[in-house]
């Protein structure tokens, strides 16, 4: 059988985009085997120009960009073009937009987004402030022109909650999503609670690891979640809100003396979205519960109709973790356009 070639834009050469190529890198044979598609990469973009090769870039550099041994720039097939004349004049079936995302704004992301869809490119994201912050609208800029915008990366890293809803659960009615959506904070109340340690200490410890980042306001004031709350709720519960709508309390006012007091009474506090009240906050958790999940990990419940209750636990963050749900969305996409 002859293999279908589906190329690519990758837009956002950070953790995340380093992270896809090396994937991409030693998953390319076994992509052309089990789904008979060759992917290629025609073009890496960043903020300062991007690296083109209509014909595919090689392998073997995406190997070495990856792994930082050489830097785009320098690269033989570097230009400066802008990356919106890329995603307009470069033949390529999927833009994957992996920019750091502004919430206010949605900037850079949202400009990606809307010029791959308007040049006839379908979308795989991990950015999670465009779609927050647009999500009706792009979905109707995507349904127009016949294309798909996925982001399942944008919640829960390599949690399959939104595929799983799409493919598997698709008779059911959502009655209820809740559940720990940020690593960084789940990170932080663990290990206040296993060394008796203040937020601060838990935080510097994070930072230092890189599980935190060096300003952590996104993910200590609940920010983070809350965005994850409003794509979850418009996805998989058929909502229309905005950010604005979402009731957000943070986890900086939590102290050892309160993490102390729950455990003696068997309970863990865990930042809790919960997407049918709209509402983010540190809750207590019975140390019994499906929610009470250490170190890094998510944990997301849907309340179905039919399927019941359902949990699913995994690592919301991470390169590599992120790069698992960007496949599925791109494999997705290609497998369509291969039928």
């Amino acid at each position: 059988m002859k293999l279908k070639t589906v190329k690519l834009i990758v837009v956002g050469f950070g953790i995340i985009g380093r992270g896809f190529c090396k994937v991409f890198s030693e998953k390319k044979k076994f992509i052309e085997e089990k789904f008979k598609i060759n992917l290629e990469i025609a073009a890496i973009c960043e903020i300062s120009g991007c690296l083109v090769n209509e014909n595919g870039i090689a392998v073997e550099d995406i190997e070495k960009l990856a792994a930082n041994k050489i830097k785009l720039e320098e690269h033989q097939n570097w230009t400066r073009k802008d990356t919106a004349d890329v995603l307009k004049e470069v033949e390529a079936e999927i833009a994957v937009e992996l920019t750091p995302g502004n919430i206010k704004t949605g900037e850079p992301g949202l400009t990606h987004i809307i010029t791959a869809l308007e040049n006839g490119k379908h979308v795989a994201t991990s950015n999670k402030a465009p779609v927050a912050i647009r999500f009706n609208e792009l979905q109707e800029l995507a349904q127009k022109n016949n294309l798909k915008l996925n982001y399942e990366a944008a919640v829960g890293g390599a949690i399959p909650v939104i595929n799983l809803y799409r493919e598997n659960l698709q008779i059911n009615n959502i009655n209820s999503i809740y559940g720990v959506l940020n690593g960084t904070t789940n990170y932080i109340l663990t290990k206040m609670r296993r060394d008796g340690i203040t937020l601060e200490a838990a935080l510097k410890e994070a930072q230092e690891l890189g599980i935190a980042e060096t300003d952590p306001t996104y993910d200590i004031e609940g920010i983070d979640t809350a965005v994850k709350v409003v794509i979850l709720a418009n996805a998989l519960m058929n909502k229309n809100v905005k950010f604005r709508d979402v009731k957000v309390v943070g986890i900086s006012g939590i102290t050892p003396e309160a993490i102390d007091l729950a455990k003696k009474n068997g309970f863990v506090i865990k930042l809790i979205g919960d997407v049918k009240k709209l509402e983010v906050s540190p809750r207590i958790v019975p140390k019994n519960h499906p929610l009470n999940v250490d170190g890094t990990l998510n944990a997301i419940m849907l309340e179905t109709d039919v399927a019941s209750d359902i949990t699913i636990i995994g690592r919301g963050a991470g390169a590599r973790e992120t790069a698992s749900a960007l496949f599925s969305d791109v494999l997705g996409i290609a497998m369509e356009l291969n039928n």
